[in-house]
């Protein structure tokens, strides 16, 4: 799976709270949750991006609660991909549950806000297109990928035949 896109950069820290507020968890359709991601820290954020532009943050993005409205608001708001220095491991667990595709990056200073990704998930390569440097980022077990690939696990799970092992 390939991405180009453009950078929304956030800082280490970001909590699920701040990337779907809780006021808008009543819902679980992903174009009303987009409509609301990361509202309380950019309240414009989902009308300034584009589909496909890629969310850049610094350690530990995703910590707070294990809801999937995150990554589902995420989706919906049209990021193709998340990348960051680390995730919290619920965070990272339910992005792949849920289809999103995530990279870890030990550095991401050389990555600035505006600058034109093009990453590449399978490989793990990311090029800063602006910057014309390449990033390697930790790999993911293929089985990760392909659940990725597919739309997330339950639609893993049913393209492979085993739905009937989750009724």
């Amino acid at each position: 799976m390939k991405f180009k896109g453009k950078v929304w950069k956030f800082k280490d820290d970001v909590n699920t709270d701040e990337i779907i507020p809780a006021r808008y968890l009543n819902t679980t359709d992903p174009k009303e949750l987009g409509a609301h991601c990361m509202e309380d820290i950019d309240p414009e954020f989902s009308k300034k991006i584009s589909r496909g532009d890629v969310i850049v943050a610094g350690r530990n993005f995703g910590c707070g609660s294990s809801r999937e409205h995150a990554q589902i608001s995420i989706k919906g708001a049209g990021i193709s991909c998340v990348i960051a220095e680390s995730f919290a491991r619920i965070f990272l667990r339910n992005a792949i549950n849920m289809g999103l595709p995530i990279l870890e990056i030990k550095d991401i200073n050389g990555i600035k806000e505006g600058d034109y990704l093009e990453v590449d998930l399978n490989s793990g390569s990311v090029l800063n297109l602006t910057e014309h440097k390449e990033y390697k980022a930790k790999s993911l077990p293929r089985f990760m990928q392909e659940i990725i690939r597919s739309g997330g696990l339950l639609k893993w799970i049913k393209k492979r035949g085993m739905a009937r092992c989750i009724r």
